[in-house]
């Protein structure tokens, strides 16, 4: 099939890729030239497991540009991958989805089915649709929604080995086009479950997904807190609680709250929509605060530790929200690094592949590593904030030797407790026993 994919962030980008590699032509449409001119050679913007070598592998069936008015022609489906991001007051910012509407509906020349695949608001798809038939065009626009479920780092995999298809129609033809799209995705080797229902549900069952989630995550961290009042180690509890199928073994994992380009925004935005309509959602408003608290946990605890933070030196291992991706949005390290500087501390900040990103915020105002050594030379105090591999098989008996005075801070337990014990560094991790004190 002819495809068309608005965006090239990561469901943009990833999606059209994926849909080459089973043998789809895609055009992908975006406004940053410079973006374009980078993956018109075979480079892709994002850091992403296995994405250039795929968009070099498909490099015949995948076009990049910014002339939408010729990309929206002669299509089959168009996808609509733009960002929805948060207002100021938590509410989803469908600007762009609209810009990009206008567009396609400027440029078509044949029915088209257009699909959705941006996390909108529920009704979002609906209003959509009015909107195309009060511009009166000529020709037929059926609208779908299909959410996505990928995971930064993973997102390949996550788009052809996904959990589940989720797909919101309406019409009979929408229906039949969807069906014949996503077919070799449902067969060997992927063998991915096909699921139909309304609309409404479609874009629901994507924001009830990543806050149920969230609220895992809050949830596992409140029991951490607690562990560490009642000296019971979050890790022991976390293990007998994944060995019950109900509730699994997967967003255990305690620290300093969650961060990204989803569950930040998507609980916010569901809770706002629950407001407009009389709505409170209780629990998700307590995972908002609860998230925003735990993401200082170990600031707060450096500053009961310290008497004065003054020309103290600290380094921050991990500045991306999570492992192998180079995306900083929402990630614990930005709030830390500036309640750092406020307390006129010298920070130096490790990271394997986001300092460019961390930078455009922070500029000279901090110091910049790819090496972990180098970044904790010297330092009074060390931040763990990702756990990125290299953190966690990091020689730990260099933090005794290198640093000033070895106090680590773990906000994502990546080291054994019982070992920092032995080696006699000061160890604070989530939800677990503090090993030693050296400040």
């Amino acid at each position: 099939m002819k495809i068309a994919v608005a965006g090239t962030g990561y469901v943009g980008l990833v999606t059209a890729v994926c849909f080459a590699e089973i043998g789809n032509y895609v055009t992908c449409v975006d406004i940053d030239e410079k973006k374009i001119e980078i993956m018109n050679k075979g480079i892709s913007p994002i850091h992403e497991a296995n994405l250039t070598e795929l968009m070099v592998k498909n490099k015949k069936r995948l076009k990049y540009t910014t002339d939408y008015k010729s990309a929206y022609q002669d299509k089959d489906v168009i996808f609509i991958g733009v960002g929805t991001p948060e207002r100021k007051d938590g509410s989803a910012n469908l600007d762009y989805v609209y810009n990009v509407v206008d567009q396609i509906i400027s440029s078509i020349n044949k029915n088209i089915v257009l699909v959705i695949k941006s996390t909108v608001p529920i009704g979002t798809n609906d209003d959509v649709e009015k909107y195309i038939l009060s511009k009166k065009i000529k020709y037929k626009v059926d609208i779908v929604s299909n959410p996505e479920f990928l995971a930064q780092g993973t997102a390949v995999k996550d788009t052809l080995y996904a959990s589940r298809i989720v797909v919101g129609t309406e019409t009979e033809n929408a229906k039949k086009t969807m069906r014949k799209l996503y077919k070799p995705l449902t067969k060997k080797p992927y063998n991915v479950p096909y699921i139909e229902v309304k609309r409404r549900s479609a874009e629901m069952v994507k924001y009830a997904s990543n806050d149920f989630l969230a609220l895992k995550i809050c949830y596992i961290n409140e029991i951490a807190n607690l562990c560490e009042i009642l000296d019971a180690d979050i890790n022991e509890v976390t293990k007998g609680m994944s060995y019950d199928k109900r509730i699994g073994d997967k967003f255990l994992n305690s620290g300093i709250g969650y961060g990204g380009s989803c569950f930040p925004k998507d609980t916010k935005a569901l809770y706002m929509l629950a407001k407009e309509n009389d709505y409170d959602l209780k629990l998700v408003k307590q995972a908002i605060l609860i998230n925003e608290n735990q993401k200082l946990k170990l600031f707060n605890k450096l500053k009961e530790d310290f008497k004065s933070l003054k020309n103290k030196k600290i380094a921050v291992l991990g500045v991306t929200f999570k492992p192998n991706t180079d995306d900083i949005r929402e990630a614990p390290s930005i709030i830390n690094v500036k309640k750092l500087l406020d307390e006129n501390v010298i920070v130096n900040v490790y990271d394997p592949v986001g300092l460019d990103n961390f930078r455009k915020i922070f500029k000279d105002k901090i110091n910049y590593y790819t090496n972990i050594n180098k970044a904790i030379e010297g330092a009074d105090a060390v931040f763990i904030l990702t756990e990125w591999d290299e953190v966690k098989k990091y020689n730990v008996n260099n933090y005794a030797k290198l640093m000033k005075k070895a106090n680590i801070y773990d906000g994502r337990n990546c080291y054994d407790s019982k070992i920092m014990k032995d080696k006699k560094i000061s160890y604070y991790s989530i939800g677990r026993k503090r090993m030693s004190k050296n400040v």
